[in-house]
């Protein structure tokens, strides 16, 4: 079988940051991105506890789902297997550029979060009582600090 592109990414050279993974055509001629919005180090930083990360999940789908530009842009987002991050889809054809702007935003919101998770009850999610939003805060203010406050290149484009 055909190794799939994102599993020929270098992740012994990865940092954190924001990738454009790929960019693919729907049948219908839209322009699907997909970002890796790398949070943690993949084989040298631990990954995300799942709690922290599914909380990541649901403040972070609910702010982009609900955003005054980008929500009809919003595709999908949603975390990585390896836990070291999560994959966010937009309609039409952006760089990780682009939407810095919006993850910042969006990670600002989570860092900054009160309250009740949106959909963390029995009949909203399957987990509803799996999530940290203590750490949740924590993993994004460390995020935009070490990472979207001052991107460089390396932040911005996978390794050769």
């Amino acid at each position: 079988m055909k190794k799939i592109a994102s599993f020929t990414i270098n992740h012994l050279a990865l940092k954190r940051g924001i990738f454009l993974s790929r960019t693919d055509k729907t049948p219908g001629g839209d322009t699907i991105s997909t970002f890796d919005i790398r949070m943690s180090e993949p084989n040298r930083q631990p990954p995300i506890d799942g709690a922290t990360l599914h909380t990541i999940e649901h403040l972070a789908a609910t702010y982009l789902r609900n955003h005054p530009e980008w929500s009809s842009r919003i595709v999908y987002w949603g975390p990585m297997g390896c836990r070291t991050g999560n994959y966010l889809l937009l309609s039409g054809n952006y760089t990780s550029l682009q939407i810095l702007p919006l993850i910042k935003e969006t990670m600002e919101f989570i860092s900054t979060f009160n309250g009740e998770i949106p959909g963390a009850t029995p009949r909203d999610c399957g987990n509803y009582s799996y999530m940290n939003l203590d750490n949740a805060r924590l993993e994004a203010q460390r995020y935009i600090n070490e990472v979207l406050s001052n991107p460089t290149e390396e932040n911005l484009n996978y390794p050769q």
